[in-house]
């Protein structure tokens, strides 16, 4: 289990009203934790905000400044933030290629704010972005107070939203509200919070098979077979699809479900991006608990085949109740919390919260089986009139089999 840090600072208005919060990863949970800002970093900050810790409880209804670096700007994964979330920040030391300008261009277009970074003077660089950006962001503590004002008035001719950053005193403050700032960042305000949680790193391994499955145009059936070896990107699924399609006609009760309305070209995206937060090739190995979900999800799969051999959307809701049930203990978060940011089935939520109805009796057995109390096996067993302890012993040895493949490499 991962422990991830998100660190969160205020930008205030003129007004001293809460107006957006700067986003940024951090090493460690004080707050004077070393802040990376490469694309791994950055990509930690998306994935951690947006779907580990929730991003109402990182951002609440307030956009979030991302800083993004060329290579992450031009790249796909992008498009996976909302729009109307998030503010693109742009280092003003960064490369500034023709193809950088063209693709901020294009960002605007589809309706993203842009902000410069950094920004010290005006150089022919920087001027080439300034009629794209929606806002340029003036550290303090890299321009001398008596170059500032010279660095606003060149500012001016631009129709931007002025921030100043490093605004570590009430003298700072007043003289950056006389130069007509209308953001304000800094110590003077509020020091970064730092938010905490617990990630269950992916199988970088895992990434790279679906990756090449989406990119093969493999078939749902494929792609869904890999998800249901691996429980946290099951989870991880689920809470992408909740983000990307807000207000579902129906709720989700298959992986082959959630993974159409993702689409193709989303999963990629997601995929990709969770690359850059994984480490090296053994990372995310897969731990006992989450070989145990595996196994339990496909054990309630293959029951659910003998119990309703024609019925496949009863058997991915068995599986997939199987596999989220010990998210609780996977993550150190409350089930109920955990699936109340779910989009999930009726049936599959009234299993797993207070093991109700058919699956929530399927669910029992298996529970049942895996603490040895054959007393409670047995009954549940003649309760529900279809499985004899034979055909479920060798359900039970095939789920261990299948499970048994989560931890092979790729070919």
């Amino acid at each position: 289990m991962q422990e991830i840090f998100i660190g969160r600072q205020p930008i205030l208005d003129r007004k001293h009203d809460l107006v957006a919060y700067e986003l940024s990863f951090r090493s460690g949970q004080t707050a004077g934790a070393d802040v990376a800002d490469d694309v791994s970093a950055t990509a930690n900050v998306i994935v951690s905000s947006y779907l580990d810790l929730g991003v109402q409880n990182v951002l609440g209804q307030q956009r979030g400044f991302i800083n993004v670096t060329p290579k992450l700007l031009m790249s796909d994964i992008i498009h996976l933030l909302p729009k109307t979330q998030v503010v693109l920040e742009l280092r003003a030391t960064a490369e500034t290629t023709d193809e950088v300008v063209r693709r901020c261009g294009e960002l605007k277009q589809a309706g993203y704010l842009l902000a410069l970074d950094d920004v010290t003077s005006v150089n022919d660089k920087i001027e080439w972005l300034l009629p794209i950006v929606s806002m340029a962001k003036v550290d303090l503590r890299r321009v001398e107070a008596e170059m500032l004002p010279r660095v606003v008035k060149a500012l001016e001719p631009w129709p931007l939203l002025l921030v100043a950053e490093s605004v570590d005193s009430a003298e700072q403050a007043s003289r950056c509200m006389a130069l007509g700032f209308q953001m304000f960042q800094g110590y003077f305000f509020a020091r970064p919070q730092i938010i905490s949680g617990k990630r269950a790193e992916p199988s970088k391994l895992a990434l790279l098979r679906l990756l090449k499955l989406s990119r093969d145009d493999a078939e749902v059936v494929d792609i869904e077979q890999e998800f249901k070896r691996h429980p946290n990107l099951t989870y991880d699924l689920l809470r992408m699809v909740n983000s990307v399609a807000c207000g579902l006609p129906r709720k989700i009760s298959s992986l082959r479900q959630g993974i159409a309305v993702l689409g193709r070209k989303q999963l990629q995206r997601w995929l990709q991006l969770l690359l850059h937060t994984a480490g090296g090739p053994d990372s995310g190995m897969v731990s006992p608990l989450m070989q145990l979900a595996a196994t339990r999800g496909k054990l309630m799969e293959l029951i659910a085949g003998v119990d309703r051999s024609y019925d496949k959307d009863y058997q991915d809701r068995a599986l997939m109740t199987g596999i989220l049930s010990l998210l609780d203990s996977m993550l150190g978060v409350p089930l109920a919390e955990l699936v109340g940011k779910l989009s999930l089935a009726d049936e599959v939520k009234a299993a797993l919260l207070t093991r109700q109805g058919r699956l929530g009796r399927l669910l029992t057995l298996v529970e049942k089986k895996e603490e040895n109390d054959a007393q409670a096996v047995y009954r549940i067993l003649d309760e529900l009139a279809f499985l004899h302890l034979g055909e479920l012993i060798a359900a039970e040895m095939k789920a261990v089999s299948w499970a048994g493949g989560v931890g092979e490499t790729v070919h």
